[in-house]
């Protein structure tokens, strides 16, 4: 029986049951085996963009002996599906601008899909407007730390035209018994469920965040170019946005 990290069994427990998956960027397909053999589901593609991330793919099916039930494939992203042949799509482990565009290229294979489960390293706000403008309600986050990472998980499901379910996620609020307003950019970029009930490795992450910001404040000092001056005061009101927001809702922690 194959063995998930922490991250790869958070992102196991969000695939619906009974699901056709594609897994794309599959890492061994370790994801697709592990479905297989727990039951979740029938059937799986493991998709690999390298030749020798799929031959490790291959022989992992293979020893597992789910050669029937798994199909390993050579492609870039969603390339390696026939439309129609899944109901679900996990991508794990890549930057966001990267998923974003690996959704945007294969449109035409997400025709049937009805949830997707996405993994971004970095750049979680890129995926968010991707689904945001392509008909996807982002309906669910978990943020997670392993090894000394923390990882966001996204699951979206497809959204009827007439329902657009994203535009109270979205809605600028108040944050209750505060004077704090976050704005849609903010909940963008900081995820409207993860901010709703945010979790410690949440507030880790953005305090991370803020010393980066920070560091490139202080590297700009160097320069004394207009241009520079204008990304060091951005880069400062950025930083002062985010302390608020972390400030405010550690105080509305019970």
């Amino acid at each position: 029986m194959v063995k998930l990290s922490k991250r790869l069994f958070t992102i196991a427990n969000l695939v619906p049951q009974g699901a056709r998956l594609a897994d794309i960027g599959s890492d061994h397909a370790l994801l697709p085996t592990y479905l297989v053999q727990q039951g979740r589901v029938p059937f799986a593609v493991a998709g690999e963009v390298n030749k020798g991330p799929k031959e490790a793919a291959e022989r992992q099916v293979r020893d597992a002996g789910l050669t029937g039930r798994i199909e390993v494939r050579l492609g870039n992203g969603l390339a390696v599906l026939k439309p129609g042949e899944v109901d679900a799509v996990s991508i794990a482990g890549m930057g966001g601008a990267l998923i974003a565009s690996i959704l945007d290229a294969g449109q035409e294979k997400l025709q049937n899909v009805r949830t997707l489960i996405l993994q971004p390293n970095v750049g979680e706000d890129l995926v968010r407007r991707w689904l945001r403008q392509h008909g996807w309600h982002l309906a669910a986050e978990t943020i997670l730390e392993e090894d000394g990472k923390i990882y966001e998980v996204l699951t979206a499901v497809r959204m009827e035209a007439e329902h657009r379910a994203d535009v109270p996620l979205y809605a600028e609020r108040t944050v209750e018994e505060t004077t704090l307003r976050l704005t849609e950019e903010t909940l963008l970029r900081m995820g409207p469920y993860l901010i709703r009930e945010p979790k410690d490795a949440w507030f880790k992450k953005w305090e991370y965040e803020m010393d980066k910001l920070d560091m490139i404040r202080k590297q700009l000092e160097r320069s004394t170019s207009e241009s520079a001056d204008d990304k060091r005061a951005e880069l400062e009101a950025e930083n002062n946005r985010i302390r608020e927001v972390l400030t405010c809702l550690r105080k509305d922690r019970p």
